[in-house]
């Protein structure tokens, strides 16, 4: 599959999942990107905009396994990956596989539950296995979690720490629909569930080859310098406390292949890494006191940094 073929069928995807999120083009792409980049998301948002039905919507489209995780307080790590149940007539262990054997894994709530139970996700996100009692068990081809969680209440929670954030490809908000997406809302979604009309309009085969074809567009050297440049100027800010990691810069990466092929497009540019860099980038810095006090958010000093990084020119000839 070429880039024109991701774009097309990611078209069809964006047109299917726009039917249940109305008026969120932007948000659905960048879900997108992180699944073709081989990534997780991490939807940060208020109640009732649409962040599960995101997620939903995205597996159905493409004819995958979901499942999803309730984070409550008293979740426990095995309820996430499984766990050995012993059998008596055959008088050994068995394993039980968990709800994380899926293609998209909704983690709702992610920050309700303790780090213990959060830390479950760590090896599914970095390595696609569990490891359960010494067996090595591989997840869904392709995996991706969605973790949801609400910025605005505190109480319950369990900030995530900045390894597992660090893990998430994408940070998105979905955000409050505008009035006319929302009177489109009611029209379409007051008498039915759009969710139950969705079909899918891919399958799980054809969405390998679009993420084949993603890890062949072409990124030049100078290109590839610009990642790494913009990555760098986030450890130099004074603001910032902890900047970005060389997990970020891969991140970073390939969220630009991935934003270039589903414009139809077998290479990056420098405006494809500037598009993703907020998204990718921010939720990943730790503000130091000189941040704080500014009232700086993470998102622009992303801005700061990309500003402040030369923009490579076009190989001549």
């Amino acid at each position: 599959m070429d880039a024109g073929g991701v774009a097309d069928v990611a078209g069809r995807i964006a047109g299917a999942v726009q039917r249940v999120i109305v008026g969120k083009p932007d948000a659905i792409r960048l879900a997108m990107v992180a699944m073709l980049a081989e990534g997780h998301l991490l939807v940060e948002d208020v109640p009732g905009v649409g962040k599960t039905s995101l997620a939903k919507a995205m597996a159905r489209a493409v004819d995958g396994a979901v499942s999803r995780i309730q984070f409550t307080p008293d979740l426990m790590p095995g309820d996430i990956t499984g766990t050995s149940i012993y059998n008596r007539q055959t008088s050994e262990f068995e394993f039980r596989a968990g709800p994380v054997f899926a293609n998209v894994v909704i983690a709702d709530e992610i920050n309700r539950a303790s780090p213990k139970t959060q830390s479950a996700l760590l090896e599914c996100m970095a390595e696609h296995q569990v490891t359960v009692d010494g067996g090595t068990y591989a997840l869904g081809d392709p995996f991706m979690v969605v973790a949801t969680q609400n910025p605005v209440e505190m109480d319950g929670t369990y900030p995530l720490p900045e390894a597992q954030r660090d893990r998430f490809t994408i940070r998105i908000s979905v955000g409050y629909p505008d009035p006319a997406a929302e009177l489109a809302m009611l029209d379409e979604h007051g008498s039915a569930e759009p969710l139950d009309r969705l079909r899918p309009v891919t399958d799980l085969r054809t969405l390998r080859a679009m993420i084949a074809a993603i890890r062949a567009v072409h990124t030049a050297a100078e290109v590839r310098r610009y990642c790494v440049d913009v990555v760098g100027a986030t450890r130099r800010l004074s603001e910032v406390r902890l900047g970005a990691s060389p997990r970020a810069t891969l991140h970073l990466l390939r969220a630009s292949r991935a934003w270039a092929a589903t414009a139809g497009r077998g290479y990056v540019v420098p405006d494809d890494v500037q598009t993703v860099a907020g998204p990718v980038l921010a939720h990943r810095l730790v503000l130091g006191p000189e941040g704080v006090a500014a009232r700086r958010s993470a998102a622009d000093l992303v801005r700061a940094a990309v500003a402040r990084v030369a923009v490579p020119s076009p190989p001549r000839g």
